[in-house]
């Protein structure tokens, strides 16, 4: 299977405007985005935010459950928390992830709820393409109201909507949701058979 990473994004997303904004840090897609990770045997999630600020707040929740006194309460949650990378734009993802080839040298997917006049990819095919050989992978999820559109649009693949079997004209999931139904669907049991 190809190295799979996420990559939470708080810059550039869209308000419920849809306007490009910056959003907050919030614990509680860190805890749950992270635990997912880890379950379904992700390399690395990156968090991006381009504000100093915010960066240290997330290494801070970071470090207290990797190397603090809730490591100590729940062992865990050390496990989890320990693939969080912080950084400050998606460049310096990618030059992690495929050094100087940056960019060039990482596929990147998006989810698609957006991307509703662009081509997108099935589940079952982007499950099947990530047992192949390639670049690693990097699954982009954007918080607020979603990525901005520039970011949806220069994807190497676009996952499919998630959405119910029967429209329900409600489809705005929290971005840990979704988190956990990508990944089910790329990497859980079902992907495999």
């Amino acid at each position: 299977m190809r190295r799979v990473s996420i990559a939470l994004v708080h810059y550039p997303v869209l308000d419920r405007a849809g306007e490009t904004v910056t959003t907050a840090i919030t614990n509680l897609d860190l805890h749950d985005m992270a635990r997912s990770s880890r379950t379904y045997g992700v390399a690395e999630m990156f968090v991006i935010h381009p504000v100093a600020a915010q960066r240290v707040l997330a290494e801070r929740i970071r470090d207290h459950w990797v190397s603090g006194s809730g490591k100590q309460r729940i062992p865990d949650r050390a496990v989890a928390l320990d693939v969080l990378r912080i950084v400050p734009s998606l460049e310096d993802v990618f030059t992690a992830l495929a050094g100087p080839a940056g960019r060039e040298g990482v596929e990147m997917w998006t989810t698609a709820a957006s991307a509703r006049d662009l081509s997108v990819m099935t589940y079952v095919d982007a499950a099947g393409r990530l047992q192949g050989s390639g670049p690693p992978v990097l699954i982009l999820f954007g918080t607020g109201w979603g990525l901005a559109r520039e970011l949806v649009e220069g994807a190497d693949v676009r996952l499919e909507p998630i959405r119910a079997a029967t429209d329900t004209g409600y489809n705005h999931l929290s971005v840990r949701a979704a988190c956990a139904i990508t990944l089910d669907r790329l990497c859980g049991v079902c992907a495999r058979q």
